[in-house]
C-alpha cells in the first residue's frame, strides 16, 4: 500500500469521524475462559490463545504469559502504527524491528512483600530502522508513531478500569 492508497481508505472515515464524532467511538471486548489448569483461554478474533503462570510464579512456560501478551500488544500495535504513519510519510524503510521489554518484581505478584508493587516497574520499546530517511526525519516518524499508538498512549495515560461481577 502507498500513501495515496491509505489516504483514499482513511479519508472517508476521517470525515465522518469530524461530521459525526459518536460514529469514532468503537467498544473494542476481549474474552476469556479461565480453566482449571492454572490457564485462561483467550479468544482473539482469528485464533485461541492460552495464558498462563508465568515460571517466575509456577507456571511450566508452556503458555503465554498475560505480561508478555501485553508487550505483544504494545508491539504489534508500534509496528501497524509505524508502519501507516511512514506509509503516509511516503518515507523510505527498508526494514525495521521493534523490541519491547518490562521488569517485573514477583514478590509483588505473589504477595511476598507488600510493599512491592504488582506490575510492571518500566517499560522500555527500541526501535531498529534500516532508512535512507534523515534523522530528522525517522524522529519525526518515531514522535507521529508514540502519537498515534493506542496502547502506548493507553499504558502511558493510565485508564480507569471498573470490575464487576456478573452471574454466568
Amino acid at each position: 500500500m502507498n500513501s495515496e492508497e491509505l489516504k483514499s481508505i482513511q479519508a472517508p472515515l476521517k470525515e465522518l469521524y469530524r461530521d459525526n464524532p459518536e460514529s469514532a467511538l468503537v467498544t473494542l471486548k476481549s474474552e476469556g475462559r479461565p480453566t482449571k489448569g492454572l490457564s485462561c483461554k483467550i479468544g482473539t478474533g482469528k485464533a485461541i490463545s492460552e495464558a498462563g503462570l508465568h515460571p517466575a510464579t509456577g507456571g511450566d512456560g508452556s503458555q503465554l504469559c498475560s505480561g508478555d501478551m501485553l508487550l505483544d500488544a504494545l508491539v504489534a500495535c508500534a509496528g501497524v502504527t509505524f508502519s501507516a504513519v511512514s506509509t503516509a510519510m511516503s518515507l523510505k524503510v527498508e526494514d525495521a524491528r521493534i523490541l519491547a521489554e518490562g521488569d517485573l518484581d514477583f514478590r509483588g505478584t505473589l504477595g511476598v512483600d507488600k510493599t512491592v508493587p504488582v506490575g510492571f516497574k518500566e517499560i522500555r520499546m527500541t526501535f531498529l530502522i534500516s532508512s535512507v530517511e534523515s534523522e530528522e526525519t525517522l524522529n519525526k516518524l518515531l514522535q507521529l508513531t508514540e502519537r498515534y499508538c493506542v496502547i502506548y498512549q493507553t499504558i502511558k495515560a493510565g485508564v480507569t478500569i471498573s470490575i464487576s461481577r456478573k452471574e454466568l
